[in-house]
């Protein structure tokens, strides 16, 4: 399955081509305030790419979501705490994350996200959140390591074969840790310039084509 992935694209015109694939994943933060117009404009943008299949999960940004999950919903499915299977992979995703600044899906960092963490199935294949687990692809501008580390012991509880977020804009990029491809698939840049080309992934041979 050739899967392509995106993030953090912010209702900005990308300047790179979305590439033909078999799965298309928005790891979140679509928008930039949330609102219903944003979403409306997201969902027809998102959903108009020929990719068979498509699964989306909001961010800290994506509000109307967080708000109103039920109607968001009629827009793009959010994959928030749900699992559905494609092509015999299981997908699961979460859209928790470390607080921050009083944004959308936060949570104190410990027991609280180790508790919705332990919630990611064991048979995941392919896990989505918005938030990096701490350590990998997780830097900022700063050059500190602020993804969550109660998601970075599960993942490794886990193994899934992929795992696809986004959320910090500087660490864009793939690595490959204790069997796991981790792809940081943030579109936009620090200014919020979407000028990233989306990161495809084979699987099962999780290596980076493009």
């Amino acid at each position: 399955m050739r899967i392509v992935c995106l993030s953090d694209t912010h209702n900005r015109k990308m300047s790179e081509p979305v590439p033909d694939g078999d799965l298309l994943i928005h790891a979140g933060d679509a928008t930039i305030g949330g609102t219903e117009s944003e979403v409306a404009e997201f969902a027809e943008w998102f959903l108009a790419f020929p990719h068979p299949y498509k699964v989306f999960l909001a961010g800290n940004h994506d509000w109307h979501y967080f708000r109103h999950p039920a109607s968001a919903d009629t827009y793009v499915e959010n994959l928030h705490e749900r699992s559905v299977v494609i092509e015999g992979l299981t997908i699961y995703g979460s859209s928790w994350q470390p607080e921050f600044h009083n944004w959308a899906y936060g949570l104190p960092r410990g027991e609280k996200l180790k508790k919705v963490w332990s919630r990611i199935p064991e048979n995941t294949d392919i896990l989505v959140t918005h938030t990096p687990p701490k350590y990998i692809l997780d830097k900022n501008s700063y050059g500190l390591n602020v993804g969550c580390e109660e998601l970075y012991k599960r993942v490794l509880e886990v193994k899934p074969k992929l795992h696809v977020f986004g959320h910090i804009h500087e660490d864009f990029g793939v690595s490959n840790f204790e069997g796991t491809t981790f792809v940081n698939a943030s579109i936009c840049d620090r200014g919020y310039k979407a000028n990233r080309k989306p990161i495809v992934i084979d699987l099962p041979g999780g290596e980076r084509i493009g």
